[in-house]
């Protein structure tokens, strides 16, 4: 009989992934509830405020969650009254996302909560170290763009 050695969970890179991501989640996430968004509500809002993105499905690459999660915040972010959804000028069937003044100041009350929560973990490393980091996650995600269906 072959013997399995013990697994070693702190060792496992996905367990530290996790627990590190998690911690920076509620750090992030506890700062958003201040003014009543979520990790995807500020995302959506970031896509279509900052980088103009107008359609669901451009809106949901960007973020990386599936259309069907990115339907599900929009509606919910409609009947917030943070966006409006209307359809396109030239076809009817295509939608098209707008901010409305709610959600342009929550999107602007947000950056500060996001550029202090980035602050607080990057601080953790130098410049060279986060870098490198950047490049090695992007390396693990490498071949695995299957969107998440939240996030």
């Amino acid at each position: 009989m072959s013997h399995t050695p013990p697994y070693h969970l702190h060792d496992a890179i996905g367990y530290q992934l996790t627990v590190t991501a998690r911690l920076q989640e509620r750090r992030f996430e506890a700062a958003l509830k201040t003014i009543g968004l979520t990790r995807i509500t500020w995302c959506v809002l970031l896509a279509v405020g900052d980088e103009t993105l107008r359609h669901p499905s451009a809106i949901a690459s960007f973020i990386g969650i599936d259309r069907t999660a990115a339907s599900r915040a929009l509606r919910q972010m409609e009947g917030d009254g943070l966006i409006v959804r209307d359809g396109g000028t030239a076809d009817k069937r295509t939608t098209r996302v707008s901010l409305t003044k709610t959600g342009a100041e929550k999107l602007a009350n947000a950056a500060p909560l996001a550029a202090e929560s980035r602050a607080t973990i990057e601080a953790k490393l130098p410049p060279d170290d986060l870098a490198h980091l950047r490049r090695l996650l992007a390396r693990l995600r490498e071949d695995d763009d299957t969107p998440l269906t939240r996030l």
